[in-house]
């Protein structure tokens, strides 16, 4: 691989495109309405042709204006279909881009094909030219396109700067903000302008459809990792940034493994992007899929080491010893265990781990902690039993399944609140008595009962 001054150029532009698409289109993800910068990098064609059209200039900032004025005007027939026509937002958002889009590769293709802004360029971007069209600042040469990007960022980050409070209101709670005295639909609309502008200045490095995965997938990659909204815009900013130099380089040097000379390297940012968001999916600390299989497993593991420890609470009240065999397990009445011997194998070799279960002669005895732990169960349950049957007025036969699922969601002081309600009540409904409360134990990874505080795991400011 040989690195050339024009491999800086590029690399230097892709990094900007990606860092100041990522900054705005983190917003659009937090506020749901990623599909809005999709038909805004689409319904800017227009404005861009118009603009030439009138001026005969490419100049930046007359791309800028006329692609401001089109993001308005986006906004404003979508939000006019949406309440007007009584279309899902999505539908109208497809409706506006689509035909802006068209009507801008119609002008495009007639009113300015004898100027270099060519469809294919428009569509696809080309990064790679980027370094050829130059500006002279104090007799050195810096491309163009780096140079409106580097104002546009400039802007962008200002402008989050200057109003971070009311991004951050607008973005998560509109009506609050505007309870406050913030208009949420001016802030709505300064966010769609920027969307606009940050996506013409990014046309000649990703193009018009590519823009679109540097608008949206840092941010969604930020999602999965992070629920603050400064870490979210610097991850968001940092994911694209590498995805820029690392999809350079990938364009580079993989196509010769294989017998080509190179490939796009907006086409490579957006695959590396891709590749992102896949390892973030997969390895995400909270909300990626490996996390998320390891916690089910751990909570389903936890509610079955609960349901075993209840169940040998149940045999020691009749038979004075708290034991029961593997099959016994799976036969009794009820039983959580019916049919899957491989959950229950790893139950009690969790179980016998703790010290909470001891194996003897074939059949599988509950210890001291065990059973204190077991009844705790079973306190619940019955708790739960009485609780449903005399204010709920759930029939007898029922009462077991409703409490049979509440019983592992009960921590000590929901359970000491339901036997304050029993109070004087020694029996559950069917006259089993109700353990008395142990001494505290630690729980085996009991689930916490969600209280009014908890809520949706959405981005906090």
């Amino acid at each position: 691989m040989i690195w050339t001054s024009l491999d800086t150029w590029i690399v230097v532009a892709a990094a900007l495109a990606g860092a100041t698409c990522a900054l705005i289109g983190s917003f659009l993800v937090l506020k749901k309405v990623s599909m809005m910068g999709d038909a805004i990098s689409h319904a800017v064609l227009p404005g861009i042709a118009v603009a030439f059209i009138l001026t005969g200039s490419r100049a930046g900032p007359v791309m800028l204006v006329g692609a401001a004025l089109v993001g308005i005007l986006t906004a404003v027939l979508v939000q006019l279909i949406t309440r007007h026509a009584r279309l899902e937002e999505g539908a109208s958002m497809g409706v506006v881009f689509t035909v802006l889009f068209a009507i801008g590769l119609i002008l495009i293709e007639r009113a300015a094909r004898n100027v270099d802004i060519h469809p294919e360029h428009v569509l696809f971007g080309a990064v790679e030219l980027v370094p050829l069209h130059v500006i002279s600042f104090w007799g050195w040469d810096v491309p163009r396109g780096v140079v409106l990007l580097v104002v546009v960022l400039a802007v962008n980050v200002l402008l989050v700067l200057l109003f971070f409070k009311e991004l951050r209101l607008a973005t998560f709670d509109p009506e609050l903000a505007t309870a406050l005295g913030i208009n949420a639909n001016a802030v709505h609309y300064v966010l769609m302008v920027l969307v606009a502008m940050t996506t013409v200045a990014a046309f000649e490095v990703v193009g018009s459809i590519l823009v679109i995965a540097m608008l949206i997938v840092p941010g969604a990659i930020a999602w999965l990792l992070t629920r603050r909204l400064l870490p979210f815009l610097l991850v968001s900013v940092g994911v694209s940034v590498v995805a820029a130099v690392v999809g350079h380089i990938a364009a580079i040097t993989v196509p010769p493994l294989f017998g080509y000379a190179d490939t796009s390297t907006s086409g490579s940012m957006a695959t590396v992007l891709g590749l992102f968001f896949f390892l973030a999916m997969l390895f995400a600390p909270e909300q990626g899929l490996l996390a998320r299989a390891w916690n089910t497993a751990r909570l389903r593991l936890a509610i079955g080491s609960q349901d075993a420890l209840g169940l040998l609470a149940r045999a020691a009240e009749k038979a004075g010893e708290g034991s029961l065999s593997a099959a016994e397990f799976r036969d009794v009445s009820s039983s959580p265990f019916a049919g899957r011997r491989l959950r229950l194998a790893a139950t009690l070799g969790l179980l016998r781990a703790r010290g909470l279960v001891a194996a003897r002669g074939g059949r599988y005895c509950v210890t001291v902690r065990g059973l204190e732990q077991g009844r705790a169960v079973l306190r619940s349950h019955r708790l739960w039993e009485r609780f449903f049957y005399e204010d709920g007025q759930v029939e007898l036969g029922e009462l077991h399944t409703a409490a049979d699922v509440l019983e592992h969601y009960t921590d000590p002081g929901l359970q000491q609140e339901l036997a304050e309600r029993f109070a004087g009540i020694a029996t559950d409904p069917r006259g089993n008595r109700i353990p008395e409360e142990s001494s505290p134990a630690r729980r085996i990874g009991a689930p916490r009962a969600r209280t009014p505080n908890d809520r949706e795991k959405e981005p906090r400011a």
